[in-house]
């Protein structure tokens, strides 16, 4: 299958490198500056296990039709990223976001229709270094995708894309519940954006500190009281996962306050916004998300 990475970022450049290594026929695409890395340095992904450097295909445009997309943005590169990806999306494309929180997919069905659009979800701690580099901080490496309806044994493209996107040193599986993992992920990465942003600490710092690990909790239980009423409660592996991040004392932080410390963008009306908005909607209170989406509202204005 052809497969077309929208981004290679720390998550794309590390996942669509993987498929690239074993074989797999992976295209990049990606803007001017970011070929231009490429082109010098090669994908270089740095991790646990050493280094690896590819050579892949990129293109600044699309070139035709591809059997699966990967849309690996931020946020707030979604729009531009989805217009660059539609001319490469035929009849029976699969695309597949591997972004944060749920408003990319109601773009991402408006742009290629519910056929089309899946979901997917990825758990890595990856960033790029100074020169371009990915850098895989743990061997944390985790895919899963689906059909958003969820009835994956009635897509006839699931074996294919399977095959495709699995068998690459990751691990990668099709789910029947993507929905709700993507509601999982949101839920634990908001609590640990929220909490590492608003204390400009990592988790352990922070349970190291008075009132730290009664403060995580709360934050915990803000989100996960706005995901139960909005139909998705967190239980099993995705309430262990959230229970075990807050309460952890290495020295945990989020991508967005990594981002948020090298004054960077920062997806928090993604990954934190949309939750508020959400909770409002709902009539919860949430004192604790709303005071850390006010403070990555002010810094984002006063970048």
């Amino acid at each position: 299958m052809r497969i077309l990475v929208v981004g290679a970022g720390a998550t794309g450049g590390y996942f669509g490198g993987r498929l690239a290594q074993v074989g797999r026929d992976v295209t990049f695409l990606v803007r001017p500056g970011r070929a231009g890395v490429l082109a010098d340095r090669g994908l270089r992904i740095k991790g646990p296990d050493g280094e690896t450097v590819l050579r892949p295909r990129t293109i600044t445009e699309a070139d035709g039709h591809y059997d699966v997309v990967l849309i690996a943005v931020k946020s707030y590169s979604l729009e531009p990223a989805l217009a660059a990806a539609l001319p490469a999306a035929g009849p029976r494309t699969v695309v597949i976001p591997l972004l944060n929180g749920m408003r990319h997919i109601e773009a991402l069905v408006r742009r290629f229709g519910s056929d089309r659009a899946w979901g997917g979800v990825c758990m890595i701690n990856a960033t790029l270094d100074e020169e371009g580099d990915v850098v895989q901080m743990n061997g944390l490496h985790r895919l899963s995708f689906g059909p958003l309806g969820g009835d994956a044994d009635a897509d006839d493209r699931l074996l294919a894309v399977t095959d495709a996107l699995t068998g690459a040193g990751f691990d990668a599986r099709a789910s029947a519940t993507i929905v709700q993992e993507l509601w999982d992920k949101w839920v634990l990465l908001a609590t640990l954006g929220a909490a590492t942003t608003l204390m400009r600490a990592s988790i352990g710092a922070i349970n190291r500190a008075p009132g730290g690990p009664e403060f995580l909790h709360a934050l915990a239980a803000e989100a996960t009281a706005v995901a139960e009423a909005s139909g998705h409660p967190i239980r099993g592996k995705g309430a262990a996962m959230l229970e075990a991040t807050i309460a952890t004392t290495e020295p945990a932080t989020s991508s967005m306050y990594r981002d948020l410390t090298q004054g960077l963008p920062v997806e928090a009306d993604a990954i934190v916004g949309d939750l508020v908005t959400k909770a409002a909607g709902h009539g919860i209170p949430v004192p604790l998300l709303a005071a850390a989406y006010t403070g990555l509202s002010a810094y984002a204005a006063g970048r």
